[in-house]
């Protein structure tokens, strides 16, 4: 059975602004970097080794990749954050949060859907542990592809409730072109 360690980026800039940040990027805030060490030593309590590293392009997550690990990364547009359209840097009280409602709202301001975003981490995410060596694979994402990827799975519901904070890790196992979500490790808010 092949590992996917799919973990969050730590908060940004715009995240302690409350902007709307998709395509768009902003810097790891302290907060984020401690955030990313924090993930770092959880792998490293658990004696987990990765034998390849993904991340999405923006600096955020690369960031937060490289303070996980030095391993030798790769970067995937397919692991970018929904694209928010015009909306990309105002404040976020514009977004919507309804999962039902926000499956199309971006649409109207030039940006992606809910179902856009998940087909495209789905192929990403499978074409990555498709590749025969890739056995315990990091991928660096965003808060909305990680939930539009578990959507693709199961529902969402449960697991969107306790919140899918800076710095989350999903665990999934990968078996017959298939993701099961093993656990969702979340960091204390401080």
């Amino acid at each position: 059975m092949k590992t996917l360690y799919l973990v969050r980026h730590g908060e940004t800039l715009f995240n302690a602004l409350h902007k709307i940040q998709g395509w768009c990027d902003s810097p790891l805030t302290k907060k984020g970097i401690q955030q990313a060490k924090q993930a770092k030593q959880w792998f490293e309590k658990q004696h987990i080794c990765f034998d390849h590293a993904y991340s999405s392009t923006s600096e955020r997550c690369c960031d937060t990749l490289e303070i996980i690990t030095s391993l030798p990364y790769q970067r995937c547009k397919g692991l970018k954050e929904n694209n928010y359209g015009l909306l990309e840097g105002e404040h976020d009280y514009l977004a919507e949060n309804d999962p039902q409602k926000c499956a199309t709202y971006y649409l109207q301001f030039g940006g992606e859907s809910n179902e856009t975003l998940k087909e495209r981490m789905v192929k990403t995410l499978t074409d990555i542990m498709e590749k025969e060596d890739h056995h315990s694979v990091l991928a660096v994402s965003h808060g909305g592809a990680c939930f539009n990827f578990l959507r693709a799975w199961q529902d969402p519901t449960e697991e969107l409730k306790k919140g899918f904070g800076n710095c989350c890790i999903f665990i999934y196992e990968y078996e017959n072109h298939c993701f099961y979500l093993k656990d969702i490790i979340r960091q204390e808010e401080s």
